[in-house]
């Protein structure tokens, strides 16, 4: 049995909200998609990302497979628009059957376990995150590092030749917890009380969605902010 939660926000400082979602515990998919901030109709590209895996993975194609259709996708819509400039998006996503799990991503949005202890299961394709595998910078200086919102990968904008979706599997027992967000959570909110507000084993999947935007909303907002919790029970 499937529990899960949804919520995406505006945030206090953005106009649009450019992050999509989706979920469907019948297809077992969850994804979050956060169009580039930097580039006009990111809430676009984000959408087209969005239909076109949900289509693919109900087609019956890979996980993988189907977010590098949806590159193809956001590249092909970019070409048709007069300006000529490209519009992005990065990608986190889940699949789920019975108590397996595949998570893949593109970009900085994440996927997290939560089995009894945070577990961060996608590793960012960003800027920050680069200094932090080098040794020049801490995980917590990356949090208020100037350039932290550079991604090096994103649906749209990659050379398709060049992009790196990445993904891993696992299992998902009773009691585990998927957690898929944008950056707009993990800006405001350290995982340390991430991981506090999903131990609260009297909360119902959604409170803790709620409780996670509310504390990303205190914390200043920057940013469109997007959650989805699945629950194993």
């Amino acid at each position: 049995m499937i529990e899960f939660g949804h919520l995406s926000h505006v945030g206090l400082r953005r106009e649009l909200n450019e992050d999509t979602y989706y979920g469907d515990a019948g297809l077992g998919l969850w994804l979050v998609a956060d169009g580039m901030g930097g580039h006009e109709f990111g809430e676009v590209a984000s959408a087209v990302a969005r239909e076109a895996i949900v289509n693919n993975v109900r087609d019956g194609k890979s996980l993988v497979d189907s977010i590098r259709i949806a590159d193809e996708e956001i590249i092909r819509h970019s070409k048709l628009r007069t300006e000529g400039l490209p519009m992005g998006t990065t990608v986190a996503a889940a699949r789920l059957d019975g108590n397996k799990f595949e998570v893949a991503w593109v970009g900085d949005s994440r996927v997290y376990l939560w089995n009894g202890q945070l577990c961060q299961l996608s590793q960012d394709h960003s800027y920050v995150q680069e200094l932090i595998d080098q040794g020049a910078i801490t995980a917590e200086q990356a949090r208020s590092h100037p350039h932290r919102n550079v991604v090096t990968q994103a649906l749209g904008v990659t050379d398709p030749q060049n992009l790196k979706v990445e993904s891993i599997t696992g299992e998902l027992r009773p009691g585990m917890q998927l957690l898929l967000c944008s950056d707009g959570l993990t800006e405001e909110v350290d995982n340390a009380a991430i991981g506090r507000i999903l131990t609260q084993s009297n909360y119902s999947a959604q409170e803790c969605v709620d409780h996670l935007v509310a504390a990303a909303l205190d914390g200043g907002g920057s940013d469109n902010v997007t959650v989805l919790l699945v629950r194993q029970l």
